[in-house]
């Protein structure tokens, strides 16, 4: 089975169930996952650079720690000056990719999130601009592209549209959410997109409907991470997602996509001390350091107890710099995006 999956790049339903739901596959799956990592990457593994741009939202998502509804929250946004330096910062480090992240903040219309996009492209123009800012209409997202905006994640979350309303209030949409994700695509974006794993009421099916989208969408990048509880969300006192499954579904992925940007998440070194080194060894090949302002990290609490809060921007990228190694792995400070040849030979 795991040698079907290594050469097809697919398997049948049946099958991908059988394979998820048992750990007496996973040595062999993460051997032939790292192996086809091997083949298109090498050892190589990329930075992100992350700029956690606001934690206001709109939005009410019911596992999300700055869900709009949360009132004890002591929310920020980040002026463009204090962006323009955590880019300084992370461009003398060696950053070649920013990534600007936060929740759907109406303050942050299209006209300025143009001309944040703006004015790092004119700063940065051998660096790749990745926008993390949720749902917007066609258009926006096509001013964003033309401002100098190259790639765009949006999480599905959830391609299940029970499973979708279970954990969205009814003013959010699953339609809408995949159609977004079109409209990246078409637009020319190197496109991500991903899911939680072990979500509350997430079911085996569900995770196949998941794989099932994404080979749909062939998106250039793929994060996932594992569902964490917040204390002041409706799912407080719902379970974690596990780590083995976690890391199964990274060797599924990366055998399915062997093109694809896959992140080792902060979500799985939060579950596992360890649980970036064995993402890595499991398929992955990002690692996404922290640029935001340290006085402001612990307000973009989307989970509890989340990792590398209190950490200074050389201080993050010298810890992972050193857990990438320590797996037998190297960072590379390239843009790595994922080129027509890559996606031809997957």
């Amino acid at each position: 089975m795991i040698t079907e999956l290594y050469q097809t790049r697919n398997l049948p339903d049946s099958k991908l169930a059988a394979l998820l739901e048992t750990d007496q596959f996973d040595r062999e799956l993460f051997r032939l996952a790292d192996l086809r990592r091997k083949e298109f990457y090498g050892t190589d593994v990329y930075l992100r650079g992350l700029i956690e741009l606001t934690n206001y939202c709109k939005n009410d998502c019911f596992y999300c720690g700055i869900r709009r509804s949360r009132a004890n929250l002591d929310r920020y946004r980040l002026a463009l000056e204090q962006v323009l330096h955590c880019c300084e910062t992370g461009y003398g480090l060696g950053y070649r990719t920013f990534v600007l992240q936060g929740g759907e903040d109406t303050f942050f219309n299209a006209g300025r999130i143009t001309e944040f996009v703006t004015e790092i492209r004119k700063r940065y123009q051998d660096c790749a601009i990745t926008l993390s800012l949720g749902e917007h209409s066609r258009e926006n997202y096509q001013r964003f592209f033309d401002a100098g905006a190259n790639r765009y994640l949006l999480r599905h979350e959830t391609a299940n549209e029970e499973h979708y309303g279970k954990l969205h209030p009814r003013s959010m949409s699953l339609t809408c959410r995949k159609q977004c994700l079109w409209n990246l695509k078409e637009i020319g974006y190197q496109t991500g997109s991903g899911f939680m794993v072990g979500s509350p009421f997430q079911t085996t099916s569900c995770v196949i409907e998941d794989l099932r989208f994404l080979q749909a969408l062939q998106p250039a990048m793929i994060g996932i991470g594992p569902f964490i509880a917040h204390r002041d969300t409706p799912f407080k006192r719902e379970q974690n997602g596990g780590l083995a499954l976690t890391l199964r579904l990274v060797a599924v992925l990366r055998l399915m996509f062997p093109y694809a940007l896959i992140p080792a998440t902060t979500a799985l070194g939060t579950i596992d001390p360890q649980g970036r080194e064995m993402g890595l060894r499991a398929g992955a090949n990002v690692v996404m350091p922290n640029l935001s302002p340290v006085n402001v990290r612990r307000k973009y609490e989307l989970y509890d107890n989340k990792i590398c809060m209190g950490e200074e921007a050389a201080e993050c990228k010298a810890c992972l710099a050193a857990r990438v190694s320590a797996a037998g792995y190297q960072i590379v400070t390239g843009i790595g995006n994922v080129t027509p040849d890559k996606r031809q030979a997957g």
